[in-house]
């Protein structure tokens, strides 16, 4: 399960590129309780979403030569330079070069071997999101991709991304965990394309937020403007989920998380 014990490969940051952050915010503030903190110019104008005061997202406006409206997740790396470097080597790519956010950390963009782009993030000051796993904060991953033992080689190279599959269903479903940790810590799965060819045509990376209520963050998210991608469904021990996209078309997912004890 996903953790702010940030290690090596662990997703530690998340944020939206939006033609709108005051539009977004109102947003992402009716479905899951967030408050919007804008930076200065120091950092851009890049804001904060903060659940309870605590940071559970980053946010910003972005402009269409920038890309289209989206979440952005980011993996933690020892060396943000050493990662780019050897995102190049299996075949990815860097979108932006590592730099440094003043005394926060240091990041850069980069894109998997289908072309997916993600985040690296080098922690110093800012060590990464203050809450996951809680209602209104980050809770799962998953990575849509056209070639799924490519993309597990890929990560694995990167962060050294270790695979566990699970059945359900009467389906296999792939899970990955940071390198030297039990499957428990699990904190995403890799799902064939081939099963949602709604996705984009190279894959993406779907962030999922954990809410006290499927069918109520999707009567919302509708009220707001926002649009549903797959109506709110049942898992079998895993709990409710619906995929969504916000007003400006950013995809996301929400799940009702069935509790342990239930499970």
């Amino acid at each position: 399960m996903l953790t702010t014990r940030y290690v090596t490969g662990a997703p530690n940051w998340l944020d939206l590129g939006t033609p709108d952050i005051e539009s977004a915010a109102s947003f992402y503030g009716a479905l899951l309780g967030w408050e919007y903190r804008p930076g200065g110019p120091e950092v851009g104008g890049y804001g904060l979403f903060q659940l309870d005061g605590r940071t559970a997202a980053g946010g910003m406006q972005t402009t269409p030569d920038q890309g289209p409206p989206s979440w952005t997740v980011y993996f933690q790396t020892p060396d943000a330079d050493a990662t780019a470097k050897a995102a190049e080597q299996a075949h990815g790519s860097v979108l932006m070069q590592p730099m440094d956010v003043m005394d926060l950390g240091r990041m850069a963009i980069l894109a998997d071997q289908a072309g997916v782009s993600f985040g690296i993030w080098q922690p110093a000051a800012n060590k990464g999101l203050d809450v996951v796993q809680e209602p209104g904060a980050l809770c799962w991953l998953e990575l849509y991709t056209p070639d799924l033992p490519a993309a597990a080689g890929f990560y694995h190279a990167l962060f050294g991304w270790e695979t566990s599959a699970l059945t359900f269903a009467g389906d296999t479903y792939t899970t990955v965990h940071p390198e030297g940790t039990e499957p428990g810590s699990m904190f995403g799965g890799l799902v064939p394309l081939e099963d949602d060819p709604t996705q984009a045509p190279s894959g993406t990376w779907l962030p999922y937020f954990e809410v006290p209520d499927a069918d109520a963050a999707v009567g919302t998210a509708l009220e707001r403007g926002g649009t549903v991608r797959l109506p709110a469904t049942d898992l079998a021990d895993v709990g409710r989920i619906a995929e969504l996209t916000d007003p400006y078309g950013a995809r996301f997912a929400v799940l009702k998380s069935v509790p342990p004890q239930e499970a």
